[in-house]
C-alpha cells in the first residue's frame, strides 16, 4: 500500500516531486508509525465490516481501528467479538490485503482470547489499541500482548490511548506522565504510536468544542497536549509518534465535491471554490486543527468519518519548499553547523537547531511524498477525491 495509491499513476506523477513510498504490515516500525495517517475508527459491531474495510482501503485509508470499547454498548461486547472473528475470516478467505488493522479492546483478557479465536486470519492483525493507558493499567495489557505474540509467533504493535483523568488533572499529571514514559519505554519496540483521547479530556469538565474551534482553543486540553509532547514527543531518541485528536463533526458526505469535479478536470478546480465548500461543510475547523497538530509535534489523526481521511493525508504531504529546506539543512557539508538563506530566499535555515525538524520532515516525505512546486493542498485533495 501507499498513500495516494488509489489514484492513477499518471495523476500521481503530475502531483508529486517525490511519490509516497510503498509499505506493508511488515515494514519497519519507524516507517509505519509515520505512515499511519488518518486512522479510521469503526465499531466492531458493523455487520458488513469486511466490506467496509475493503471499501475504505480503495479510497485511500491505510490504517483502521476496529473498536470493542466506547463505540459500542456494554451489552454488545460478546456479539462484537464474534462478529470481529467472522469478519477477519471473511477478509482472509478473499485473499485481501487490507489496511493496517488494529483492535481496540476493553480488557487485557480479550487480547490473547481474540488472537486464538482469529486463528489463521490473525495474519491480518497489526496490533491493539489500549484504552485509558497509565503505567498501572497498561502493564496487564502489555503482558497480554506479549502472551499473544507467543501464540502467533510475531510482533503485535500497540497504540496506547492517553485519556485518563489522572493525566488531565494537574495534581496527578506529572506523576502519571512519568509513569507512562517508564512503561512505554520498556516496550519501545512494540509501541507504534501514542494516541490522544481528547473527547475524554473534555468529558471530565463537561466540555465539547464547537466546529469552529480546535482542540487548541480549549486551554485545558491544549495544556495536556503540550505536556504529553514535552515528555513523550522529544526528538532525542526517547520520543514516540503522537497522533492528533479526533474531529467529531462530519456533516460532509463522501461525495462532497463531485459537482465541481464533473465541471472541470481535478487539476483545474478553482482553489477559492474548494475552500468555500470546505468552510460551508464544517471542515474549516478540521483543516486548522490538522495544521496545529503538526505545529505542536503531532502526526496523523484519529478519524471517525471517511470524509476526514483525505484532508488529513493531503495536509501531511511535504511541500516542495519544506523538502528543499530539509535537504539543504542535512547536506553532509553542513555537518559543522552554520546558517544560510533558504533556496526559496524567504527564511533562515540554521543547521544545528533545525536538524531535528529536517530529519522529521524527510521521514514524512518518505511516507506521504513531496508535492511538486506548483501543487498545493487543493490539488492533492481534489485528486484524492477524483481517484
Amino acid at each position: 500500500m501507499r498513500h495516494f495509491g488509489h489514484i492513477p499513476a499518471a495523476a500521481r506523477k503530475e502531483l508529486f516531486h517525490q511519490e509516497p513510498a510503498e509499505f506493508d504490515a511488515g515494514s519497519p516500525a519507524g516507517m509505519l508509525s509515520v505512515a499511519l495517517g488518518a486512522t479510521l475508527y469503526s465499531p466492531a459491531t458493523r455487520p458488513a465490516l469486511a466490506d467496509d474495510v475493503l471499501k475504505q482501503a480503495a479510497c485511500g485509508v491505510v490504517s483502521m481501528v476496529l473498536c470493542l470499547e466506547d463505540s459500542i454498548d456494554d451489552a454488545d461486547v460478546s456479539a462484537a467479538e464474534g462478529n470481529l472473528v467472522r469478519q477477519f475470516a471473511d477478509l482472509d478467505a478473499r485473499g485481501a490485503e487490507p489496511p493496517l488493522l488494529f483492535v481496540r479492546v476493553r480488557e487485557p483478557g480479550q487480547i490473547e482470547d481474540l488472537v486464538r479465536r482469529l486463528g489463521p486470519s490473525s495474519r491480518l492483525l497489526s496490533g491493539f489499541v489500549l484504552p485509558k493507558f497509565t503505567e498501572e493499567r497498561g502493564g496487564p495489557f502489555l503482558e497480554a500482548v506479549s502472551a499473544a505474540e507467543s501464540v502467533i509467533g510475531r510482533t503485535l504493535y500497540v497504540m496506547p490511548v492517553l485519556e485518563s483523568p489522572e493525566l488531565l488533572h494537574l495534581e496527578t499529571r506529572h506523576e502519571t506522565l512519568t509513569g507512562i514514559a517508564r512503561s512505554v519505554g520498556r516496550h519501545r519496540d512494540r509501541i507504534l504510536a501514542l494516541r490522544l483521547g481528547v473527547t475524554d479530556f473534555c468529558s471530565a469538565y463537561g466540555l465539547r468544542r464547537p466546529p469552529d474551534m480546535t482542540a487548541y482553543d480549549v486551554q485545558i486540553v491544549a495544556n495536556v497536549i503540550a505536556d504529553v509532547v514535552n515528555v513523550l514527543g522529544r526528538s532525542d531518541g526517547t520520543g514516540f509518534t503522537i497522533t492528533g485528536p479526533v474531529w467529531e463533526y462530519f456533516r460532509l458526505q463522501e461525495r462532497m465535491f463531485k459537482p465541481q469535479l464533473r465541471r472541470s478536470p481535478f487539476m483545474e478546480v478553482r482553489a477559492e471554490e474548494l475552500r468555500t465548500a470546505l468552510i460551508e461543510h464544517d471542515l474549516d475547523g478540521l483543516l486548522r486543527e490538522i495544521e496545529l497538530d503538526r505545529a505542536n509535534g503531532l502526526l496523523g489523526k484519529t478519524c471517525i468519518h471517511p470524509s476526514h481521511v483525505l484532508p488529513v493525508h493531503a495536509l501531511s504531504v511535504v511541500s516542495h519548499e519544506e523538502f528543499s529546506d530539509a535537504q539543504d539543512i542535512l547536506r553532509p557539508e553542513r555537518g559543522g553547523g552554520g546558517v544560510m538563506r533558504s533556496a526559496y530566499t524567504n527564511k533562515m535555515n540554521e543547521v544545528k537547531p533545525h536538524r531535528a525538524w529536517a530529519e522529521r520532515t524527510l521521514r514524512r516525505a518518505e511516507a506521504f511524498g513531496v508535492a511538486r512546486e506548483d501543487v498545493g493542498f487543493v490539488e492533492l485533495l481534489t485528486a484524492g477525491l477524483a481517484g
